[in-house]
């Protein structure tokens, strides 16, 4: 007796949707406004990638441990070099940095607190770290 049907017809973008998003919608919620915003180039060029679809692919690569040159290109995710610069150029600009004894912050701050609470929880999940 077969497992799965022998011919389930093509395999579409449309139809390849993943099991479970990596990146919830209540956590990209909390991190899209840490975000720095980004202006285009006067001079013009490629589309930039957007920071969800950026922040899916990071969240990929640290959770199965792949190399970033190896992120699937059908995941839409752009490729592993451009994931790994958006990573970078984060992590260079203090993106990540919030500090709870930043006098500064209010109760926005404590929207941001979770906002490291949640992507702490995301690092454990993709270095393999039960709670």
């Amino acid at each position: 007796m077969p497992i799965a049907p022998s011919n389930p017809g093509p395999l579409t973008r449309e139809t390849a949707i993943m099991a479970k998003p990596l990146l919830s919608d209540e956590l990209w919620a909390l991190i899209e406004p840490v975000l720095p915003r980004w202006t285009p180039s006067p001079k013009g060029g490629q589309p930039r990638l957007d920071d969800r679809k950026a922040l899916t692919g990071i969240l990929f690569v640290l959770k199965t441990g792949i190399p970033w040159e190896d992120l699937p290109y059908e995941m839409g995710c752009g490729c592993g070099m451009t994931c790994w610069r958006r990573l970078r150029d984060w992590q260079a600009d203090g993106t990540w940095l919030t500090s709870p004894q930043d006098p500064a912050r209010s109760a926005p701050g404590r929207r941001q607190d979770r906002l490291v609470e949640g992507v702490d929880r995301q690092q454990l999940r993709a270095s393999g770290v039960r709670r």
